[in-house]
């Protein structure tokens, strides 16, 4: 059919928009149980976050295990079963975490290792969600839109993390509704969008009885043969022998590793270390800062890797000119953060915060793109096994965390002569941890430094089978 005076119609944004407003749950799922951190502590009589480490680096461990997994699953099967399934499992396991620390009667009492299993199985269902994501955006979207939507999917899932030291707060703090019950519902809002995006998505636009030719076209051009389903064998000798993968998986695990002191930990350093109390309004600010500041991050990055490839340059320079300016002025954030937290301002140590999180994020459209542009058919393999080994590095910063914090402690007591490390509190627990919280923002920024050199490795103009490039369209310019 002629499509030269059809005008494309806009299906690829509805869709778009599904996985965006998913994204925004993820987090919202995500960013709620550091958030119930005092509260979980009161059930279980726990007196510091780092006796916590276990249950929120249990996520992060089932999260890395079962990316690839479910990338797999999503390659062959198509991302529309495999999201629904992801998104009904890790749904139930949110209203499921409310229920910790209580006893029901006198034959079961969901303690903390009961709490550790839940959270491992809430990464297990919560894992393989962005890499389907990319998947659906890889068969949807025109090459030229791949960075913007992926940095406008991270935007999303920011913005909501951000709002929900917010939402805590006006939900359990000011409105006095139990905790319990907004998980139950933050666990109800992921089956209803399961509901939604059941009727309206499909794996790719010819399914879609509402896209013109004229927009399958749009989507089609430069990539053909790269939308179709993988088949069931699937390259792993190639994927894990490939320099682009090392490179890619290693910048990874460096661009995790200090970004989940964010998610994790900022909670509770704004807290021990500044006094904010759980009612303060700006302490939520402070708390949401970084993912909230990252949202401009992901869009703004997202951007800027789509204007340089539509300005001629390669997909590699492309990708990596945000990227490695991300990398490096976040690890100078992370600096400068010591530098505030040692001087006890609580505003300045937050605004760093923010802008490391700022700066993390201009990478991040530009890496999931690059998952994209070297994975083609097999994107969500790509990008569940990059997020694999992101993810252990958030699993191996949260336990070294607190483990820091744990031998900071000790060796306070131990100068001080106190006994139990396990009673501090108040300023005595602040000054017992200072130099742990030292230590950890001066590894983060080091690392962050690594992860800069590590993309002039990364060459999103190979794809991952050098064979399918020479027959798919892929400009190698």
């Amino acid at each position: 059919m002629n499509t030269e005076n059809q005008q494309p119609t806009k299906v690829r944004y509805l869709i778009l928009s599904l996985v965006c407003f998913l994204s925004m749950i993820t987090y919202l799922d995500r960013a709620a149980f550091p958030n119930a951190q005092v509260q979980i502590q009161q059930s279980f009589g726990f007196t510091d976050i780092s006796q916590m480490a276990w249950a929120m680096a249990a996520f992060n461990l089932a999260y890395a295990l079962f990316e690839i997994p479910t990338g797999y699953l999503g390659d062959v099967f198509g991302p529309k079963t495999t999201l629904i399934r992801i998104v009904i499992w890790w749904s139930a396991f949110t209203a499921i975490s409310g229920l910790a620390g209580l006893a029901f009667g006198t034959w079961f009492t969901f303690g903390f290792g009961m709490l550790i299993v839940v959270r491992f199985l809430f990464g297990i269902g919560e894992a393989g969600a962005y890499p389907n994501i990319t998947r659906a955006l890889h068969n949807w979207l025109p090459v030229t839109e791949r960075g913007f939507a992926q940095g406008l999917v991270w935007t999303s899932a920011r913005i909501m993390g951000g709002l929900t030291p917010l939402l805590w707060l006006i939900f359990v703090i000011k409105l006095e509704i139990s905790w319990r019950i907004v998980f139950f519902f933050f666990g109800v809002v992921g089956l209803l969008w399961c509901f939604a995006f059941a009727r309206i998505f499909k794996n790719n636009p010819n399914e879609h009885p509402a896209v013109n030719d004229a927009e399958k076209e749009l989507i089609l051009k430069d990539k053909v043969g790269e939308t179709e389903q993988a088949h069931a064998k699937i390259p792993w000798g190639k994927l894990f022998a490939s320099r682009n993968m090392v490179f890619l998986c290693a910048m990874y695990f460096c661009l995790n590793f200090g970004w989940y002191f964010n998610l994790n930990y900022l909670p509770a350093i704004m807290s021990e270390q500044f006094q904010v109390k759980s009612d303060d309004w700006l302490g939520a600010l402070y708390k949401g800062g970084p993912l909230l500041l990252g949202a401009f991050g992901c869009f703004i990055g997202g951007f800027a890797t789509d204007w340089f490839l539509r300005q001629g340059k390669s997909r590699t320079w492309a990708r990596r000119t945000p990227a490695v300016f991300g990398n490096i002025a976040c690890g100078l954030c992370y600096f400068s953060a010591l530098y505030f937290l040692n001087q006890k301002d609580a505003m300045f140590f937050a605004i760093s915060i923010a802008f490391a999180g700022f700066c993390n994020d201009l990478t991040m459209g530009a890496t999931w793109a690059t998952c994209q542009d070297i994975g083609q058919k097999h994107a969500a393999i790509v990008s569940g096994t990059m997020n694999m080994i992101g993810n252990l590095g958030g699993f191996v910063v949260t336990i070294l965390t607190g483990k820091i914090l744990e031998w900071s402690k000790t060796s306070f007591c131990i100068e001080n002569a106190i006994n139990n490390s396990t009673k501090l509190i108040g300023n005595e627990l602040a000054a017992a941890q200072l130099s742990g919280y030292q230590f950890n923002l001066i590894m983060f920024g080091l690392v962050y430094m690594v992860g800069s050199a590590l993309w002039f490795g990364i060459d999103a103009n190979k794809p991952l089978l050098q064979e399918e490039s020479k027959t798919s369209g892929f400009p190698n310019k």
